[in-house]
């Protein structure tokens, strides 16, 4: 029978024959989701015998992963900003980045008491839900086009504690405006890649996740145009609209916020020193 050390090398190997990145960490992450361990304490049990069905579950995932599927999507959860998310194929993956967005807007409302926040695309709710638990006098709504994600939107709410506080509602922000107009904080971490980079996106991304997530089939920059022109009237006066950015887009950005009259544009950098997420105020 395989160790769990033995069956950490052999997978590792495998996964590195697949072209997979970091091949010895996914190896042990899936192990230690099957085992329900933390992935540092495998190497407490390294002789420790795997049984048959845990090795045959171990097979099916190290082959799923060996065909570019996201390992969050194989074990069905991530970490973000400390808490726990439930993602499926339906779902764009949160990613640290993200968490620069949910950061700002954190330390610039931490002290400012009760406010109304509007999630545009909020996908698996994880900018919502992190806001809601870090701003407890926050009142927010989560709006997103696929029905599917808001189901997993609403469990991950539950799942975090955040179920009163979080109203999500079906919504394409192209097509309709939201009814509620006095939002203090307007956010979104829109569908950024450009049509002509999609193809060459890594398969984990183009393959397996939600495609209207990722792209919106034009330029890059469609969604950063209609919210902003609609925060305008769902902002009240003095209030904010967020944007997470792609790299490079920073510019084109901030000249899509002059157009609709935001002043007070601040732009931050993520761990990569990437301009990643943008603010402005609406007057």
């Amino acid at each position: 029978m395989l160790t769990v050390l033995e069956s950490i090398k052999l997978s590792a190997e495998y996964l590195a024959k697949k072209g997979i990145e970091s091949p010895r960490i996914n190896a042990e992450l899936l192990l230690a989701h099957i085992l329900n361990c933390k992935r540092l304490d495998l190497y407490l049990t390294f002789d420790r015998p795997l049984s048959d069905e845990e090795i045959k579950l171990y097979r099916s995932f190290l082959e799923r992963r060996g065909k570019c599927e996201p390992l969050q999507y194989i074990v069905g959860s991530v970490e973000f900003y400390g808490l726990q998310f439930k993602v499926n194929s339906s779902v764009l993956i949160p990613r640290p980045e993200t968490e620069i967005l949910v950061e700002t807007i954190i330390e610039n409302y931490r002290a400012k008491g009760r406010v109304k926040i509007l999630d545009i695309g909020t996908g698996s709710g994880n900018i919502a839900v992190s806001l809601a638990h870090n701003l407890t006098d926050a009142i927010i709504t989560g709006t997103d086009i696929s029905e599917e994600a808001l189901e997993l939107a609403r469990e991950n709410s539950l799942l975090n504690n955040t179920g009163e506080q979080i109203n999500f509602l079906h919504n394409d922000i192209l097509i309709n405006d939201i009814g509620q107009k006095d939002f203090d904080i307007v956010v979104s971490n829109p569908p950024y890649v450009p049509a002509s980079e999609f193809n060459g996106l890594r398969p984990e991304l183009r393959v397996y996740e939600p495609r209207q997530a990722l792209t919106d089939n034009s330029d890059g920059l469609n969604y950063y145009r209609v919210i902003t022109a609609r925060a305008g009237s769902l902002l009240r006066p003095g209030g904010r609209l967020y944007f997470e950015m792609g790299k490079g887009q920073e510019e084109e950005v901030k000249k899509i916020f002059k157009e609709y009259n935001f002043t007070s544009i601040i732009i931050k950098n993520d761990y990569l020193n990437i301009e990643r997420v943008i603010s402005g105020v609406i007057l």
